[in-house]
């Protein structure tokens, strides 16, 4: 079954010497936050200003109205060092990135995907902070987001500590890129009344996305028939990198194919094993 109109929406991190074999090295540094950000994580596809060509390079991660709906005006905040994350320090950044809590204990609301975040590596999480403290200082002031849904006092615990886990061309591996780095499964997974439900409908799909190319739908990552099951390794690889179905139609935003593009092969054949695995659930 060829995934329906939004398909595989993916949605967000090495030194240079270890660049060369493979940006999934899991040493903590700028170059391996550039890569994650750049690359799998995605960040710019919320945090990027948008022109008439696309993303606004120029003033890269400054910020943006990312989402407008009946629940919630939001706004992804500037991440440059014209921001206000200027003013905290690496480990109140971490936290807020990780946990969605600011400091001065504000919550940030969605869409951030939390659910996924909580469970980034430390030294992944620190080489996202260590890149984005070297990005050109952008000033771009936006407006506070808006929430007319409650939201909870927390996400969850304190996250003491997440260990590395070693870069392998492995599901386990593959989980983690799909879950904690570029959130994949929350966007595929159908929400419930407390988000996600990852229990019991894991990659499922069939949330609508609803945006200036109409409506796109995510798709079954399952392997069952109404999922990837019909589908070779390298068509997978390309829907995800390249937005291209193999009858040669093309596939709808949000998915973040530009940066998904970054993704090494060895990260990506990870995430493919992954979502081998994941058990079969048809369409509902």
């Amino acid at each position: 079954m060829v995934p329906r109109s939004g398909a595989l929406i993916c949605a967000g991190f090495l030194t240079a010497v270890v660049l060369s074999a493979g940006a999934a090295s899991a040493e903590p540094g700028v170059a391996r936050g550039e890569y994650l950000v750049r690359g799998p994580a995605g960040c710019g596809n919320c945090h990027t200003p948008f022109g008439a060509a696309g993303p606004d390079m120029g003033r890269e991660l400054a910020g943006r109205l990312v989402d407008d709906n009946p629940a919630f005006t939001a706004y992804a905040p500037n991440l440059t060092p014209g921001g206000q994350i200027a003013k905290w320090s690496d480990a109140e950044l971490a936290k807020a990135i990780r946990e969605g809590l600011r400091p001065d204990g504000t919550l940030i609301g969605p869409p951030m995907p939390f659910a996924m975040y909580r469970g980034l590596s430390d030294d992944d999480l620190m080489s996202i902070v260590m890149f984005l403290r070297t990005l050109p200082a952008v000033d771009n002031t936006l407006p506070p987001s808006v929430y007319r849904v409650p939201l909870p006092p927390a996400y969850g615990p304190p996250v003491e500590s997440v260990a590395a886990m070693a870069p392998s061309v492995s599901a386990e591996y593959g989980a983690y890129l799909a879950g904690p780095v570029a959130h994949c499964m929350e966007c595929h997974t159908p929400m419930g009344p407390q988000g996600p439900m990852l229990d019991t409908d894991l990659g499922r799909g069939g949330f609508e996305f609803h945006g200036p190319w109409g409506v796109s739908v995510a798709s079954n990552l399952t392997s069952h028939e109404d999922g990837l099951k019909g589908y070779s390794d390298g068509e997978i690889g390309a829907m995800i990198t390249g937005g291209g179905r193999p009858d040669g139609s093309g596939m709808l935003p949000p998915m973040p194919y530009g940066y998904l593009a970054k993704t090494t092969p060895e990260d990506l054949a990870a995430i493919i094993a992954y979502l081998r695995a994941l058990p079969p659930l048809p369409d509902k």
